[in-house]
């Protein structure tokens, strides 16, 4: 197993990762890191361990309200996987409907060319 050094609040820290999860540990480690001293510049020394718990919290809270988001996303695709699954049943329907016309105005135009048709044979054997 792979190990890491990392450096948060100045305190380095010997870290196992799995294999292949060295870069990202490392970047994880300088976000935290980073947080810390933004935090640091805004509140002044007010402890390391708080400055951790501070950290932690905003970290939380964006992680709460990214899966708020997901959770939204989520129920947006569910409403619109109903509302295709409704218009395809729709466009189904109507595809039918269309069909049936078309099947009927077929019928009606043979039923026409079948009246001419003997009419036509009449008159042309008369003139």
């Amino acid at each position: 197993m792979p190990h890491v050094s990392v450096t948060i609040a100045g305190r380095q820290y010997r870290m196992a990762c799995d294999e292949g999860q060295e870069e990202h540990l490392v970047r994880l480690a300088h976000d935290i890191d980073s947080r810390i001293s933004q935090l640091r510049t805004a509140f002044g020394e007010i402890g390391d361990q708080r400055l951790v718990v501070m950290a932690a919290i905003t970290i939380a809270d964006e992680l709460a309200e990214s899966r708020n988001r997901i959770r939204a996303l989520e129920s947006d695709i569910e409403g619109q996987r109903d509302a295709r699954a409704s218009a395809l049943e729709r466009i189904q329907a109507s595809e039918g409907d269309v069909a049936r016309t078309i099947e009927e105005v077929a019928e009606r135009i043979e039923r026409l060319v079948a009246q001419l048709v003997p009419r036509e044979k009449g008159t042309i054997g008369m003139g």
